[in-house]
């Protein structure tokens, strides 16, 4: 069974949607993934530069083949901006840009048009849609 490589997009001020969705795959049978995530306890959370921070990302993007944003519409305006970096160092600084999957948030009213514009596939927050893109695309 092969693993896929994923970095999943989050913000720690709004980590039970991320602990929600990584609960989700794990416990999806004869599904392997690898996570590559900036974790919680990595310091360029709180002490690091913006230019730091970017280069965590795009170290942790590197590995993976397949991007996943949660497109919800979220209040924090430096979740946003972070979300268009991870865009942007998915889809341009790699030889072979990084398919983004866009995950539509249970129930949600409103999405963000930029992640969906940039992303390769939209799914609904549905495990079997989610791994099933996953699949397409790395």
């Amino acid at each position: 069974m092969r693993t896929h490589n994923l970095f999943i997009s989050h913000s720690w001020a709004y980590s039970d949607t991320y602990n929600r969705l990584v609960n989700l795959l794990d416990a999806r049978p004869y599904f392997r993934y690898r996570n590559y995530s900036v974790p919680k306890d990595n310091p360029l959370h709180t002490s690091g530069t913006d230019k730091a921070l970017y280069n965590a990302i795009k170290n942790q993007i590197a590995p993976s083949r397949v991007i996943l944003i949660l497109a919800g519409v979220y209040a924090s305006s430096s979740y946003s901006k972070w979300i268009d970096k991870e865009i942007q160092i998915a889809k341009t600084e790699f030889q072979t840009p990084k398919p983004i999957i866009a995950i539509e948030p249970w129930g949600s009213q409103r999405t963000s048009v930029a992640v969906k514009n940039a992303a390769d596939a939209i799914v609904g927050w549905n495990t079997e849609s989610i791994v099933s893109a996953i699949r397409n695309l790395s």
